[in-house]
């Protein structure tokens, strides 16, 4: 792997929260991002897709690298990495992908963390992070989020982090080879803003 194939221009976007704070992926973190999901491996892969054969390799990590740079100056994703205050550990990552403008103005949040630190309040900080980063940050007027009916964790996070269960999806999205049924959730912005024109729409 060519020197230059390692470089991707580097963030310095951060986002803080209670006991967390969130900040771009870089090539440095990939040592400590490839521990932890190999040691949670199986606490992770009956919620994620399947994870191809070189997913903890560093060549996809670095294609990753490269598409985040790339979704993120489009404007279209927010992937971050989740990193405790007290010791600086990664403990998850979180992103705010399918960004819509226009008349929708909303995307959709999705997470994983680490087994170890898991229960441990991190991952429900950083969704109240982003959630404030998307509407405050991005003037987004909408959050989406979803997860597999049987993923009690992840639904009493959505609903602390202040989701409604909004409707049920089936076949929704292909979790570890298989299309599975989502329950969906929503989250409206505090935030009032002044009506305008609506942006991008041709009649």
């Amino acid at each position: 792997m060519a020197l230059l194939d390692w470089i991707v221009p580097e963030s310095g976007l951060r986002v803080d929260g209670e006991g967390i704070s969130l900040r771009p992926p870089r090539a440095g973190d990939y040592a400590e991002w490839r521990e932890l999901r190999a040691v949670s491996r199986a606490f992770l892969q009956p919620w994620e897709p399947t994870w191809p054969a070189d997913d903890l390799g560093r060549g996809a990590y670095r294609r990753r690298l490269i598409a985040y740079a790339r979704d993120r100056d489009a404007g279209a994703a927010y992937p971050f990495f989740v990193f405790r205050h007290e010791d600086g550990a990664l403990t998850g990552g979180i992103t705010l992908s399918n960004v819509r403008r226009g008349v929708a103005q909303m995307g959709s949040v999705g997470y994983w963390c680490g087994k170890p630190f898991a229960r441990h309040g991190h991952t429900l900080a950083a969704v109240r992070a982003i959630s404030d980063f998307a509407f405050r940050t991005l003037g987004l007027h909408r959050l989406e989020a979803a997860c597999i009916p049987e993923n009690d964790a992840s639904r009493r996070l959505l609903v602390r982090a202040g989701f409604d269960e909004e409707g049920f999806a089936r076949a929704y999205l292909k979790i570890n080879g298989v299309w599975r049924d989502h329950v969906l959730f929503g989250l409206i912005s505090p935030f009032k803003r002044p009506d305008g024109p609506d942006e991008g729409v041709s009649v």
